[in-house]
């Protein structure tokens, strides 16, 4: 068999196919899949592309790519129908002609008796197999992948839904490019940050970077920004396990005493993920009173299984009216100082407490936009408040820039974050 024979795994471009993927209402999730698993096999992704239902375009994007890379992988265009060109175009282009492979027939046509239905005709353009490739079987669909070597170089052809693409690609695709690439392979860990923007990020751990980059094996770094959260993505290429994780395990301890406790997690886990670990290791539960989330913190820490074990309840309280019944908040305080303030911030986390018998109680109301918004609280106005555990009460107010979503987003990262600070203050 021939290999790459690189220290790493060769190059890679994917191509994603169908002209679906040209408009807004559909987005290629496949090449952010493919991507991760050729990473961890030590095969770096060049180039992805988006090409629509058209045999020449279509063609030229994997002529360019052949001459490029090691490995072109495509995704979709692989169905029974006359805008799916991708195994003809293939074929095509490598002069391979296409022959009906009779078991793959019987294989289609016993899928759809099993279901009880008559396999339309069309669909044995799928049991079409280019000359010299070999067939991936598809358990979830009708479309089998095909593996196509053409002057040391491989061509995949992949089915296009990520329930068919993903299983094949781990179950039958990962094997055969372990083989190719030798036993080298990427390893990754992921830093998450809290607190702290992306310039100040990248300025306390910039000094570190430019020493890895001497070293050998050479640690990789990406920082990747969204708001709220910063993620570093630290990457090690080695044949040898146990030299990855120890330059990963130097790595992280080096940027963990830079970044202090602004460090949320070093194995990639969520916000929502540390606060419910911390909560069950304190052997605490929590009630949320959301107004201008409207449940969306609630829902982060619900996300993660388990979350009963720290998860007492929670009241999306949006009126004045609901504020004052069900969390008891003073009438007068909300005349004297408005749904939106921080005192009734903190009078909703006390409330809540009660109501669902919480150790620590959060409250979160603001102005999320478009309207409502005033000189003296302008939409994207947030008051945030953590009761407890015991008497302690904290608040904190925010002005973010944004859309009705992102000050949701924000405010729903922040009120985690806050109650992350008070469990850790407390372990202090």
């Amino acid at each position: 068999m021939n290999t790459w024979g690189r220290s790493r795994g060769g190059l890679a471009e994917i191509i994603a196919v169908g002209s679906e993927l040209l408009t807004p209402f559909k987005t290629d999730t496949n090449s952010l899949f493919l991507t991760a698993g050729l990473n961890e096999l030590g095969i770096a992704v060049e180039r992805k592309s988006l090409v629509g239902d058209d045999p020449a375009v279509l063609r030229d994007a994997v002529q360019g790519a052949l001459r490029r890379v090691n490995l072109v992988l495509l995704s979709g265009g692989l169905g029974p129908t006359d805008d799916d060109v991708t195994r003809e175009t293939v074929a095509a282009l490598l002069e391979r002609p296409l022959r009906e492979d009779p078991a793959l027939v019987a294989a289609l046509a016993a899928r759809f008796t099993a279901r009880g239905w008559r396999m339309p005709e069309n669909n044995r353009r799928q049991a079409c197999v280019p000359e010299g490739a070999e067939v991936l079987e598809n358990q979830h669909g009708t479309a089998p992948g095909l593996w196509l070597e053409q002057g040391g170089r491989v061509v995949l052809l992949l089915p296009g839904p990520p329930r068919e693409l993903e299983p094949m690609f781990t179950n039958v695709v990962r094997k055969r490019l372990e083989s190719r690439v030798g036993g080298g392979r990427l390893y990754r860990r992921v830093l998450k940050v809290v607190g702290r923007g992306e310039s100040h990020v990248a300025e306390a751990t910039q000094p570190i970077y430019d020493r890895w980059r001497q070293s050998e094996p050479k640690v990789e770094t990406t920082i990747l920004a969204s708001p709220g959260l910063v993620e570093l993505h630290l990457s090690v290429w080695s044949e040898a396990p146990a030299t990855a994780t120890n330059v990963l395990d130097a790595a992280t301890a080096e940027l963990s005493a830079a970044l202090g406790e602004d460090l949320l997690s070093t194995d990639g886990r969520s916000l929502a993920e540390v606060v419910g670990q911390r909560l069950v290791d304190a052997g605490l539960r929590v009630g949320l009173a959301e107004s201008c989330t409207g449940g969306l913190a609630t829902s982060r820490l619900v996300d993660i299984p388990g979350c009963s074990r720290y998860l007492a309840g929670a009241v999306v309280a949006y009126s004045n009216d609901a504020k004052q019944r069900v969390l008891g908040v003073d009438a007068a305080m909300l005349a004297e100082h408005g749904a939106v303030s921080e005192p009734v911030a903190a009078a909703m986390a006390e409330g809540v407490r009660h109501v669902v018998a919480a150790d620590v109680g959060l409250g979160v109301t603001g102005v999320a936009g478009p309207d409502g918004g005033s000189e003296a609280k302008p939409v994207g106005t947030v008051c945030l408040a953590v009761a407890g555990p015991g008497d302690e009460v904290s608040t904190r107010i925010y002005r973010w820039p944004g859309d009705r979503a992102m000050v949701r987003r924000m405010a729903t990262r922040a009120v985690l974050g806050l109650l992350r600070r008070r469990l850790l203050a407390r372990r202090g």
